[in-house]
């Protein structure tokens, strides 16, 4: 695994000069199927799909940062713009998968999961390390559809965020940080579709987001993670482990009590649903890798054939 810059291309000339670097991974990395796992929405405003390019607006230590990130034989071209572009060049590897090791995995156990391996060799388990913000997020779409909660991170990003820099392909906007999700006015909430119990989660978390993140760092497992994430009021073991699969990259989190995974899980391995119990049954003999037996499931594109209309979500806002 190599990260180098190009000649030249780390000496800004002006404030607004970007930097650049080429990330060449000892892998074959797949980045659509790595990183744009992280994009809640088509109209996520923190990232982006532009044809083969995927943009990142992020907060750093030093500031905002926009992140561009373009996939090639062996190796990925990063661009980064703002005060904080040095940081964001940094975050490359790990949103590349540079921290997953699918050593101990064994796709041959189902021959769903095998031929989903073999036609997916780039896909990886990305890690943002931004505990809090992958925190948020899942609250946010607690117990509502995804509809109604990309809506909400979309509102709630757009107004209370930090305007991304560079010549981003539309308006982006790095989350605000844990102080500026702490100072959203009650009605903002309720104009997002946000309900109260999520909109207080977060801003308890925001008062401990510094030291939730240290502490779900340190913490030697995922076990010890969820323990950590878990003694949050108002963060259950589907939280947890959304959380831990975006900001750590986690191969054995599994989103217990979501609406459609056990279904689907249940359906890809046996033609039939099932439920959590069932799900985790299921998964046994992927102990340690679960998520990324999950991952390849999705990306099999073996689905339930649709029983019925989606779920019409409900709008308490004019109520």
């Amino acid at each position: 695994m190599t990260l180098t810059a190009d000649a030249g291309a780390a000496d800004a000339a002006t404030p607004d000069a970007p930097l650049e670097t080429v990330y060449r991974p000892d892998r074959a990395v797949d980045l659509h199927a790595t990183v744009g796992v992280l994009r809640r929405g088509p109209g996520d405003p923190t990232t982006v799909h532009d044809g083969h390019v995927i943009w990142r607006a992020l907060r750093t230590p030093l500031g905002a940062a926009t992140l561009a990130l373009r996939g090639g034989k062996g190796e990925i071209r990063a661009t980064a713009w703002g005060a904080g572009a040095a940081h964001a060049l940094e975050t490359v590897p790990a949103l590349c998968g540079a921290h997953d090791d699918p050593a101990d995995f064994d796709a041959s156990r189902h021959p769903l999961i095998t031929d989903a391996a073999h036609r997916n060799p780039g896909l990886r388990l990305t890690r943002t390390g931004e505990v809090f913000d992958a925190l948020a997020c899942a609250i946010i779409e607690q117990k509502v559809t995804g509809l109604q909660a990309f809506g909400a991170w979309r509102v709630l990003v757009s107004r209370f965020g930090v305007r991304a820099p560079g010549p981003t392909p539309r308006p982006m906007f790095a989350a605000p940080s844990a102080a500026e999700w702490r100072r959203i006015p009650s009605w903002a909430w309720h104009r997002a579709g946000v309900e109260p119990p999520q909109s207080r989660t977060i801003v308890r978390v925001a008062e401990r987001g510094d030291s939730i993140r240290r502490a779900v760092l340190a913490a030697p497992t995922g076990e010890a993670r969820d323990r950590v994430l878990t003694s949050l009021p108002g963060v259950g073991v589907w939280t947890s482990a959304e959380t831990r699969i975006r900001a750590l990259g986690d191969p054995d989190a599994v989103s217990v009590g979501d609406y459609h995974l056990a279904h689907e899980v249940g359906y890809a391995l046996t033609g039939r649903r099932t439920d959590d119990d069932g799900m985790l049954e299921l998964l046994a003999p992927w102990a340690g890798q679960r998520q990324r037996a999950i991952r390849l499931i999705l990306a099999s594109g073996v689905r339930e054939p649709r029983r019925g209309p989606r779920l019409a979500p409900e709008d308490h806002r004019r109520r």
